[in-house]
């Protein structure tokens, strides 16, 4: 989150941010900045209390060190009875200190992160940075993909919708193979760019979500178990960023480069149309994620770093993408900056977003409580990047339409080893 010094130290440079993302509430910044100074009066209220009892605490007990110490002394029952007024106005400015601190806490969990300067220009308009890959298909009427998917018995949403409900599907023989093969090889290509692997839970507590910015922010999108208070984790990026929560590291551990395979779970409540047919939109699906913990002066660097990973990965399928950075409205509540590749579905004539990565600043490391330690012994606060690599059912329905002909879908080269079939027949 925002720290109270930076917003009162940066207080045009924030409002001007949020104004940027259409934020509406810039209220909550003056109401932000009255409450810390109210917070601080009270705090000093109660730092006064506590001077005056330590103060009767120590005349006390000079007074029991003297011989001639009378259990009726009327000055040791004056003190005790200030020590008492004392301790119950304690009390009461105390709970005065909470409630205020409370009402501060969640006025700052709804302010989101301030844009990157990158997004002055046209800040209202995502910019295309380039287009790479030839848009291309061998046949004049290209299925789109859930056709396809009748076609070679592929996957079944209709299946899902029996077991489940809508937004959910089956993947079957070369489909589901198809699946496993993409996430195998989308793993290994992180590994061996020195990313290291975890297998996590895809439940997470309210504190995990709060770490990472999905609460209270996207709690509506998340599935929630009532009975044991857990969330269904929206993305990889939560569980694996919170293995890292309340640590301080030292900057030879950094950059940190982590990678996983989740499934991801999303009510993306109000989705319909032909935008969500298919593998277009579903409520559970696969993704590997990749993060990065780093000091702030290479942040910029490593984002550098995973754009272009993720931009190999997508060359390797032979894929037509472009990259597309974020305009201030789109950005997520905890990004400063995002990067999103598409893909071109040929059959739906349309790009199809398949990754974002994004520098999170350290707006996320204050909620994790994830600090490093400098050369010079300063602690200083990370910062985090977090990307897709890749999210599966989109890049299955790109590789499906584009790569299809009259009787058969050919597998790119990089996936044969892993499916151990060239096309689907």
């Amino acid at each position: 989150m925002l720290q109270i010094y930076f917003i009162r130290k940066n207080q045009e440079k924030v409002l001007l941010g949020l104004k940027k993302r259409n934020f509406k509430k810039l209220h909550l910044i003056n109401e932000i900045l009255i409450l810390d100074e109210k917070k601080k009066i009270v705090q000093n209220v109660l730092n006064k209390i506590l001077e005056k009892e330590n103060l009767i605490s120590k005349k006390i007990g000079e007074i029991f060190s003297f011989s001639s110490y009378n259990n009726d002394d009327s000055q040791i029952k004056s003190l005790k009875e200030k020590s008492f007024f004392l301790k119950k106005e304690r009390k009461r400015i105390n709970i005065q200190l909470e409630k205020i601190s409370k009402i501060l806490e969640n006025k700052l969990n709804q302010i989101p992160n301030i844009p990157d300067e990158k997004i002055n220009k046209n800040y209202e308009k995502n910019e295309i940075l380039f287009q790479e890959g030839k848009i291309h298909c061998s046949i004049t009427n290209p299925l789109p993909h859930w056709e396809l998917s009748k076609k070679f018995c592929l996957f079944d949403s209709n299946l899902g919708t029996k077991i489940c409900g809508s937004g959910f599907t089956v993947y079957m023989g070369k489909g589901a193979k198809l699946q496993r093969s993409l996430i195998q090889y989308f793993l290994d290509q992180n590994i061996r760019a020195s990313y290291k692997e975890y297998s996590l839970p895809y439940l997470i507590n309210e504190k995990s979500g709060y770490a990472t910015g999905q609460i209270p922010d996207k709690e509506n999108q998340m599935y929630f178990i009532e009975k044991n208070n857990f969330y269904l984790i929206p993305t990889g990026e939560i569980p694996i960023m919170n293995c890292y929560r309340d640590r301080i590291l030292t900057d030879l551990d950094l950059p940190i480069k982590a990678t996983t395979y989740t499934s991801c779970f999303r009510r993306e409540a109000g989705s319909y149309g032909s935008k969500v047919r298919g593998l277009n939109r579903l409520h559970q699906f696969e993704k590997v994620e990749i993060i990065q913990i780093t000091t702030p002066d290479s942040a910029s660097y490593f984002l550098k770093e995973m754009i272009l990973h993720v931009k190999n990965i997508l060359k390797s399928l032979n894929l037509p993408f472009r990259l597309v950075r974020l305009s201030a409205p789109d950005l997520g509540f905890s990004s400063s900056i995002t990067y999103d590749f598409e893909v071109y579905s040929i059959a739906q004539k349309k790009w199809l977003e398949v990754s974002s990565i994004s520098n999170c600043t350290n707006f996320q490391s204050h909620r994790l409580h994830l600090r490093y330690k400098t050369i010079t012994g300063n602690i200083e606060f990370c910062h985090t990047l977090n990307g897709s690599a890749l999210a599966l059912p989109r890049i299955m329905a790109a590789l499906l339409e584009n790569n299809q002909t009259e009787n058969k879908i050919t597998i790119p080269k990089v996936l044969v080893p892993y499916t151990e079939f060239d096309h689907i027949k």
